[in-house]
C-alpha cells in the first residue's frame, strides 16, 4: 500500500497529527511494517501509558532527545540511540527537552496502525487542532483495540468505562 500522495506529479508523504504537538510523516506502509518519521515539539509531558497488543515498535532518535518509560523504567535517548518495545509492553514517550526531536519509528506488523493514525489526525483537525474529548476518543479506542490500548488499569476494568464513553461519542456523531 503506497503512503505517498501526488502533488504536481511529485510524490508527497502524508503528515498526520497524533497530538497537537506531535506529527508523523509516513515513509513506508506495507503489511509487514509501517515506517514513519515522527516530530515531537519541545517541552512535552508524559502521555497516558499504553500498549500495542499485536505489534512491536522500533525507534531511532534522528535528532534531539526523547524520554521513554517502558514498564516503569525511565530513560532518555539521544541522537543515534534506539529503543525496541515488544508487543504488549506498557510504555510512554515524550520530548521533555527544549529542542525539537525527530525519530524514525517502525511498527511491525503494520496492522491497522496507519488507519489509527489517520483517525486520530482527523479527530484533531475536526477539533480545531486540539485533542478530542474523552467521549470522542473512547469511541475510537473501542474501534482500534487491536492497535492501541490504555494501560492505566487492567483491560477488564477499562473496557466497560470506555464502552460507555464510546456510546456517548457515537451518539454525538463520532465515528472511526
Amino acid at each position: 500500500m503506497a503512503a505517498l500522495g501526488v502533488s504536481g506529479g511529485i510524490p508527497v508523504a502524508d503528515t498526520l497529527k497524533l497530538t497537537p504537538r506531535e506529527t508523523v510523516t509516513i515513509r513506508r506502509s506495507e503489511p509487514e511494517v509501517l515506517e514513519v518519521e515522527a516530530l515531537y515539539a519541545p517541552g512535552g509531558s508524559p502521555p497516558p501509558g499504553h500498549l500495542h497488543p499485536e505489534q512491536e515498535e522500533h525507534f531511532e532518535v534522528l535528532s534531539g532527545e526523547i524520554r521513554a518509560r517502558v514498564d516503569g523504567d525511565d530513560r532518555t535517548l539521544s541522537a543515534g540511540e534506539t529503543l525496541d518495545i515488544p508487543r504488549g509492553t506498557k510504555h510512554q514517550m515524550w520530548n521533555a527537552s527544549s529542542a525539537e526531536t525527530r525519530l524514525l519509528w517502525q511498527t511491525r506488523p503494520a496492522g491497522r496502525t496507519e488507519q489509527w493514525f489517520r483517525t486520530i489526525d482527523r479527530l484533531i483537525r475536526e477539533n480545531s487542532g486540539r485533542m478530542p474529548g474523552p467521549a470522542a476518543f473512547a469511541a475510537v479506542l473501542g474501534e482500534y483495540r487491536d492497535v492501541f490500548r490504555l494501560a492505566a488499569a487492567p483491560d477488564w476494568a477499562l473496557r466497560p468505562a470506555l464502552g460507555a464513553l464510546g456510546v456517548v461519542g457515537r451518539l454525538r456523531g463520532r465515528r472511526s
